[in-house]
């Protein structure tokens, strides 16, 4: 009876010796995987988890942090008109920008495979990516600049208008005060009195710098002597070199100002028009007889064309966004070329040999094999444009900042730029972090649905 008592007991023992060392080196595998993740955990709870949690208690206390308001930050938020323009603009963005993205990777993405050199051509597109917001931020503020002499895109603009349509021959030039021509500043001009047939005018401007002058322009008509019937006179630079001179009459040395169109006023309309020749005069040779006020139109001092407002409040949020566009269009390009890449080419090339046409292939087998990927660059692009701050900062100039401001200019604004309102502002970054985490959780899941 010893005998068979002692072989279990004997077995228990050696199967507690095997078991130990097993759990022990389970457990030992297992302290080595916390004091791997431990550090990234103390990271993520010092600059994730901590901060927002913060924000959250802060936004419930007032300005100063010392009492306590509930939700009436939150309630501020929906009642400050600015951060409401912020909040629309954040509409604007999350709806506009991911999908012109999407978009244009989209169409870039199968025009690349289609060009012989698709890797150069990605590698370009690409390159803004390598450039901080900071610089493309400069870059952009600089191309919109509203002055054609540094503004680039306001330079072609106003080339193009120069081209279809012929600016004002003399934008500076105004009437000479006193001398029987008056009129606002910028025109139009018109002779204190009325003159009839057979008689000259003289219609003296001063303002143009005479290096500013055409290089037709001829020594004035001093003597303007309309023939019988007619009505006519000069228009002349009345400014003699030096500064000699009478004013209000044609002296020698002094310029007639050609291409000027004057008109002939009858019962407050006009009823002729001519153009001044190389020496400034001008002749109406068909007037019914009576007299006649003479007008200079304002079409002849316009202000030259200074191009697009790109910087006002009606275009600068379309502006900003188009930087965006820059930056991150090769981003969308090379994922969704990635996905295109991985699209099985014998459905294409069934699809072609059943006379599919490639518009055809590309709505209905390209773009539904490609969802999963469109999606996830959606997604991504809309989590993204939620957070944009270094654009909308750089590009908008100060007094249109309001009207270009996003929910996180808006809070930097209200929490450190002069509104000191931490509590507001700690509202808005809990905001904004709502609005952010139903975007990250859609994409969480697509990634695990993607793996499984």
């Amino acid at each position: 009876m010893a005998h068979t008592h002692t072989r279990p007991a004997a077995t228990a023992r050696r199967g507690a010796a095997g078991a130990n060392p097993r759990l022990r080196a389970r457990r030992r595998r297992r302290l080595l995987a916390v004091a791997f993740v431990l550090p990234a955990l103390l990271l993520l709870g010092a600059l994730v988890v901590y901060p927002v949690v913060f924000s959250v208690g802060r936004s419930l206390f007032d300005a100063d942090g010392d009492r306590f308001v509930g939700a009436a930050n939150y309630a501020e938020i929906f009642r400050d008109p600015a951060t409401l323009t912020a909040l629309r603009n954040s509409t604007v963005w999350v709806v506009v920008a991911p999908l012109l993205l999407t978009g244009i990777g989209l169409v870039l993405a199968v025009l690349t495979e289609k060009v012989r050199w698709a890797t150069a051509f990605k590698l370009v597109l690409f390159l803004p990516m390598a450039v901080s917001f900071l610089a493309a931020g400069i870059i952009f503020r600089l191309a919109y600049e509203q002055d054609p002499d540094r503004g680039v895109l306001n330079a072609v603009v106003t080339g193009v208008h120069g081209a279809l349509e012929e600016p004002a021959p003399y934008p500076t030039a105004r009437a000479r005060t006193g001398q029987g021509v008056s009129g606002p500043v910028g025109g139009p001009y018109t002779t204190d009195r009325a003159h009839g047939a057979g008689e000259g005018a003289l219609l003296g401007l001063v303002g143009v710098a005479p290096g500013a002058l055409p290089a037709d322009a001829r020594e004035a008509s001093a003597a303007p002597a309309p023939g019988p019937g007619e009505v006519g006179g000069t228009v002349w630079l009345d400014f003699a070199p030096g500064g000699a001179g009478e004013q209000g009459r044609v002296d020698p040395g002094e310029k007639g100002l050609p291409g000027v169109r004057v008109e002939a006023v009858a019962g407050g309309s006009a009823v002729a028009t001519a153009v001044t020749g190389p020496d400034g005069s001008f002749r109406f040779p068909d007037l019914t007889e009576g007299s006649y006020t003479l007008r200079l139109p304002a079409a002849n001092f316009a202000a030259p064309y200074q191009g697009v407002d790109w910087l006002g409040p009606a275009l600068v949020t379309p502006a900003i966004i188009g930087a965006y566009l820059w930056v991150w269009t090769g981003f969308a390009m090379v994922l969704i070329g990635a996905g295109l890449a991985a699209i099985p080419r014998d459905a294409l090339e069934a699809a072609r040999m059943d006379g599919a046409s490639e518009g055809q292939i590309f709505r209905k087998i390209t773009v539904p094999l490609l969802a999963p990927v469109l999606t996830v660059v959606f997604v991504t692009l809309v989590i993204n444009v939620m957070k944009v701050f270094d654009l909308v900062w750089i590009i908008a100039p100060g007094p249109v900042q309001e009207e270009a401001g996003v929910l996180a200019t808006r809070m930097w604004l209200v929490s450190f730029g002069g509104g000191n309102d931490q509590g507001l502002g700690s509202a808005l970054s809990v905001l904004l972090l709502l609005l952010v985490i139903p975007a990250m959780v859609v994409n969480v899941r697509r990634f695990r649905r993607s793996r499984g």
